[in-house]
């Protein structure tokens, strides 16, 4: 993953007007924003009802949207640290970087746990109770970052292994490449990426066709969990996108060489922020329950809920 490739090269080679530099911050923030805004008040109606809270779906949702709400911060944070400041020390750098890291690999991991929620709660309503329990889900989410942290944990190993103590006191364009730029480290980044989206997408097919198998012969429920799963795949479609960035750039440079810092901006956009806006939308919109608590929080700030939830109905 490198979540400031795009605005390095921009900032290296394509550095842009002040005027448009102010615009795609803006924008970029903007966004930011407003989608962590919504996932605040996901968060925050989950955290006021014991009901949810007793629930591993929305325990595993709640979850992934605060994996997204660090994730997007620390991405808009070093793409607006570009801007400003261009370079950083490594060391600052390397602890942002792997942050990120962290929960942009933890994503695809926690929609692999709840698609077999959704095939347990379906297929096997019957053992849902004995096997999703509240600290089962609370052990998968332990596990989630374990693994997240031990694919990436080598990197820092060889990083402190292969390069000098003055490394550590430069200053950078903060870019994943630049700081981890050890053959061993980009052959293993591909590698685990490799294996992730394998993994993660076996179990997304198996339990969508599972579903399926089961919608034909079921009720709505689980027809709409079929639906959700679909989401989950396009959702992780879009997590995709950041594994073949490096490729996906070289081909902009190809494609429109003129309107490169656009295309870079674009796909920043695409790539990081979009598949942020999904999880909202996945249980915390679409799901009954969740959106009816979801209405009265709303209803007890004086906020009329019909203009935000019904665009998503």
């Amino acid at each position: 993953m490198n979540v400031s490739s795009a605005n390095v090269t921009v900032v290296v080679h394509y550095r842009d007007s002040f005027l448009k530099a102010v615009t795609k911050n803006v924008i970029v923030v903007a966004l930011g924003i407003s989608i962590n805004y919504i996932n605040a008040n996901l968060i925050h109606t989950f955290r006021r009802h014991q009901i949810l809270k007793l629930n591993p779906r929305y325990i595993l949702f709640i979850h992934l949207v605060t994996n997204d709400m660090i994730q997007l911060t620390v991405s808009i944070s070093l793409f607006t640290f570009t801007y400003i400041f261009y370079t950083i020390n490594v060391s600052v750098c390397c602890l942002i970087i792997l942050a990120a890291v962290f929960t942009t690999q933890n994503t695809p991991l926690n929609l692999a746990c709840m698609a077999v929620e959704c095939y347990i709660a379906i297929c096997i309503p019957l053992r849902h109770g004995q096997l999703c329990t509240v600290k089962r889900t609370h052990v998968v989410i332990g596990l989630i970052w374990a693994m997240s942290v031990l694919s990436v944990l080598p990197d820092l190993f060889i990083i402190l292994a292969t390069e000098p103590l003055q490394f550590f006191h430069s200053r950078v364009f903060c870019r994943r490449d630049y700081v981890f730029r050890s053959s061993y480290s980009l052959r293993k980044r591909d590698a685990s990426h490799i294996l992730f989206l394998v993994v993660v997408w076996l179990v997304l097919f198996c339990a969508y066709f599972r579903i399926l198998f089961a919608a034909k012969a079921a009720d709505g429920d689980a027809k709409k969990a079929r639906n959700t799963i679909l989401l989950h795949g396009f959702q992780l479609l879009l997590c995709m996108l950041t594994y073949i960035a490096p490729a996906l750039k070289k081909a902009l440079f190809e494609w429109f060489p003129k309107q490169y810092s656009h295309s870079l901006f674009v796909c920043y956009i695409i790539i990081q922020i979009l598949p942020r806006f999904v999880s909202p939308i996945v249980y915390g919109l679409r799901d009954q329950t969740f959106r009816r608590y979801l209405k009265k929080y709303f209803l007890s700030r004086g906020i009329n809920p019909q203009t935000t939830l019904k665009v998503y109905t």
